[in-house]
């Protein structure tokens, strides 16, 4: 029974990228007028304008522009360009895409992207659908462009999607404003990204641009429950190379995570006692990461939510508590801000007891 029960905390851990019962689908941005330009004289291989299924687990993205994107396959490492509906209008290498699409802005009349941006990471075995309804929810507020980014979480290891989304935030042009929302295995893609570009003895230091990010149950810790499902059958072929990581080399995974030096929030599932939700696990928990895997030193606030793993996605507090934290740096107000500023060890109570908010 016990293994049985794993089993099915593995296939909740993953997920899938298909909307649930009562999910939206991304809303539609409108289109407008010109990007960049490329300098590439190859000629491109003919295209055939033919509908996709918008990527999911095999293709990363490493362009995005509104609903537009150019993502690379992580097996023959081809790139090709998606529209807004999920048709093929060009393929061959990043350049002949990126070419394309140039072409296609004047055409179609594509704009530029606004002055703010926030990014959304889905996590582990999801695809940027998972993040939609919280990305419907921050486009109602009109203050933000909201870029739904897709990564081939079960095929690659983490530090390959992070230079994946290195290559999404640099190609963002005359932005002014980046900010983040991240679930999950989210989280650790993007510290990886900061870390890659820290480097303080040679003034090195992640895009200026990024001003606010948004943690939803974030393994900030690690993972004890990857470590306890390691040993299952196909264990590795169901979570890839990014969850073995989790598994089993998180001592090595941990050493090239940067802490955010911009404002950042956590929002983690639990009861907000000592049960938690999975018996599998000590302490309080999602079902998939504790409370304590979620903190991280130098949190401007922090909350714990009555909610399951996936479910922090269509909660709507953590919708309205995300929109209030990108705008002014707090969930709640500045005054009830439950900021961390020492992280527990394993086995400890955290130096802080964040008070669980209400449903």
């Amino acid at each position: 029974m016990k293994y049985v029960s794993l089993v099915l905390i593995v296939v909740v851990m993953v997920g899938t990228s298909a909307p649930t019962c009562g999910e939206d689908r991304p809303t539609p941005t409108p289109t407008v007028k010109k990007v960049a330009t490329s300098t590439s004289t190859k000629r491109p291989p003919p295209n055939l304008y033919a509908p996709t299924l918008g990527g999911w687990q095999f293709w990363t993205d490493e362009f995005v522009h509104r609903d537009w994107r150019i993502q690379r396959h992580c097996a023959t490492e081809h790139c090709r360009l998606l529209d807004a509906e999920n048709y093929r209008r060009a393929w061959g290498s990043y350049d002949d895409c990126r070419k394309r699409f140039d072409e296609l802005c004047e055409t179609e009349n594509l704009a530029p992207l606004g002055p703010k941006v926030v990014i959304a990471l889905h996590g582990l075995g999801n695809s940027r659908a998972a993040m939609s309804r919280l990305a419907n929810y921050l486009r109602k507020d009109g203050d933000f462009e909201v870029l739904l980014v897709s990564y081939a979480s079960t095929r690659a290891d983490i530090e390959t999607h992070a230079e994946s989304l290195a290559k999404v935030v640099e190609s963002l042009g005359e932005v002014r404003e980046i900010n983040f929302v991240a679930h999950s295995l989210g989280n650790l893609v993007l510290r990886h990204y900061l870390a890659d570009h820290t480097d303080e003895a040679h003034g090195k230091q992640p895009d200026p641009r990024i001003k606010r990010i948004v943690m939803l149950g974030p393994p900030n810790q690690g993972a004890r429950l990857a470590v306890l499902l390691k040993g299952l059958p196909l264990f590795p072929q169901v979570v890839g190379p990014s969850g073995q990581q989790l598994a089993e080399e998180w001592e090595e995974v941990s050493r090239h995570l940067a802490t955010p030096n911009c404002e950042f929030g956590i929002l983690a599932g639990g009861r907000g006692d000592d049960r938690g939700m999975n018996p599998w696990v000590p302490g309080d928990d999602d079902l998939i990461v504790r409370v304590e895997e979620t903190q991280l030193l130098g949190a401007r606030d922090y909350r714990i939510l009555p909610s399951y793993h996936r479910q922090l996605l269509g909660d709507a507090k953590v919708h309205e508590y995300t929109q209030r934290f990108l705008r002014h740096g707090w969930f709640e107000s500045d005054e009830t801000r439950q900021p961390i500023t020492k992280v527990a060890r394993q086995g400890e109570s955290s130096a802080r007891t964040a008070t669980p908010a209400q449903p």
